[in-house]
């Protein structure tokens, strides 16, 4: 399987900034978050390196203009409103950030106000991604949340009080939860006038306290049945299901994450950040140092890279889909060569078997996941692993 050359300056470039502290960990993430020992989270050394990986990685990305910024975590609301502004003018005094930029910033109820919202909206930050989870003070509870249904309330009317694009995080299949209990959160949801919601379900994940200890969770087909509900009222209110996991109404899709399932590149700065970008000799990955202690330690030595792999072409189509086919609405077939190189013959076999198992829809001019095929996304993105 060949690819061929393509020009990676036409292929939109994203930048994402991983901060990796919270007040405390819960009990069901596997995301690289850490509560600093001692309370002293090192802000500015986070900010210092963050700053000195990115001009070590300018060379890599040469000026290319930035499509969206995003700030992840962790709890970057965690941040000081001054560090974060000394930080967006640092990166644009390297990089060429447009006015219009859609710059986001994760945030948790119980680390934020008012007048927080107001300086980081004064500092650049465009919008905002809230994660409440749930309402419900008992729910809030067994999944180790530090916040309150009260508190879920006041930052989300806070939120849309400053910000025009907001994002809340809604779960469902939570401990003990009943569907009236999931109903009334996204009732709840929708009322308060927020424009986009990312709504998924409670997995347990390796290597958490919940994987260990598993709590009473809701059947499978329980929680199949939240999800569903939920997808069925969000769309019946008039939010267009864009993405997997994510529910917009016109013009509040989260340009960042299309950049992603698009097979965009990004540029990942920070502990554990990963990055995809296209060269001329193909596509690089790269993670950078997990634990921030490391990632810090390794700044005075320009050390910022754990992990480096060229992907080659038989990983593409894999790649490629893996993205793509969380789009509901599927992407462009001309995309896989705009974005990999690949030409659609040399998938041809893995397209007509997804196609004849039914996940995947028949038309030759889009890649899109069938209804089953979106419900059973693995067993579709498993027809184009590379050959053992």
């Amino acid at each position: 399987m060949q690819s061929q050359s393509y020009y990676p300056g036409a292929i939109p470039l994203s930048l994402y900034l991983h901060f990796p502290w919270c007040v405390r960990k819960c009990p069901y993430c596997d995301f690289n978050s850490h509560t600093h020992r001692d309370g002293n989270i090192p802000f500015t050394d986070w900010h210092n390196a963050v700053l000195a990986d990115l001009d070590a990685a300018c060379p890599q990305i040469e000026n290319r203009s930035i499509h969206s910024l995003y700030i992840g975590g962790g709890t970057p609301s965690l941040l000081p409103p001054a560090i974060l502004a000394r930080l967006l003018d640092g990166l644009r005094e390297r990089l060429p950030i447009a006015p219009d930029t859609e710059i986001t910033l994760e945030a948790n109820p119980g680390t934020t106000d008012a007048a927080r919202f107001h300086a980081f909206a004064k500092a650049g930050i465009t919008r905002l991604s809230l994660g409440i989870q749930s309402f419900d003070d008992a729910l809030l509870q067994r999944i180790g949340r530090i916040h309150s249904g009260r508190a879920a309330h006041e930052a989300l009317e806070a939120a849309l009080g400053c910000f025009e694009k907001v994002n809340i995080d809604l779960m469902t299949g939570l401990p003990g939860q009943t569907d009236a209990q999931a109903q009334a959160d996204l009732e709840t949801a929708i009322a308060s006038g927020v424009r986009h919601l990312s709504c998924y379900s409670l997995t347990l994940e390796p290597n958490t306290p919940f994987a260990q200890a598993p709590p009473e969770l809701p059947d499978e087909d329980q929680a199949a049945d939240m999800q569903d509900s939920a997808e069925s009222r969000l769309i019946a209110a008039g939010f267009e299901h864009y993405e997997v996991s994510a529910f917009a109404r016109a013009g509040h899709e989260c340009r960042h994450n299309l950049n992603y399932w698009q097979f965009g590149d990004y540029l990942g700065l920070g502990p554990g950040a990963h990055g995809k970008l296209t060269t001329p000799n193909g596509i690089l990955r790269e993670v950078r140092h997990k634990h921030p202690s490391r990632y810090l330690e390794g700044a005075a030595r320009g050390d910022f890279i754990q992990l480096r792999h060229q992907v080659g072409p038989e990983e593409l189509p894999f790649e490629f889909m893996m993205n793509a086919l969380r789009l509901p609405e599927g992407v462009p077939a001309a995309l896989l060569t705009e974005r990999t190189g690949l030409q659609p013959e040399s998938i041809a076999a893995q397209l007509d078997g997804a196609r004849r198992a039914g996940l995947l829809d028949t038309s030759p001019d889009v890649y899109r996941a069938t209804h089953q095929g979106l419900r059973f996304l693995n067993n579709l993105l498993q027809i184009f692993l590379p050959e053992r």
